[in-house]
């Protein structure tokens, strides 16, 4: 154990986000989401939900400042209805470490499957909500 790191963050889980650079994405997919079928690179996060992983994440991963959206949901379909507590419980994790981040944007669901395909990596968590995955692009740490 390394003190000040999150006990949800494995030691692959830490070498990937060391070695992400600036504008890479990480794809934190819920527990149903067909990880490997969409990146070659998944890690495992059973039994960890999303906002956990991010809050363990997001003290150690600047978001990207530079794009208009840095944080990615996909988009829940017109025939099917949203439960607000998942995007909520997200965004006060964001909120925490970063306030200014822009709203989350939405991806039509094909559309987040292409993007996680270019994605660095897809996180597999335990998260069992509906339209449970988020998208991070990870930004550039200020050098003083």
């Amino acid at each position: 154990m390394l003190k000040g790191i999150s006990k949800y963050l494995s030691p692959e889980l830490l070498y990937h986000l060391y070695t992400m650079g600036h504008g890479d994405e990480l794809v934190i997919a819920d527990a149903f989401y067909p990880g490997d079928t969409m990146n070659e690179l998944v890690i495992r996060a059973d039994g960890i939900g999303v906002a956990d992983l991010l809050d363990g994440i997001l003290p150690l991963f600047n978001l990207d400042a530079y794009v208009s959206n840095p944080v990615l949901m996909m988009a829940v379909p017109s025939n099917d209805s949203p439960d607000p507590e998942v995007e909520k419980s997200f965004r006060s994790v964001i909120d925490k470490y970063y306030p200014d981040t822009p709203a989350i944007g939405k991806l039509e669901r094909f559309e987040f499957y292409e993007r996680s395909k270019k994605a660095y990596a897809v996180l597999m968590s335990g998260e069992t909500s509906k339209y449970g995955c988020i998208i991070i692009k990870k930004g550039v740490i200020p050098v003083s």
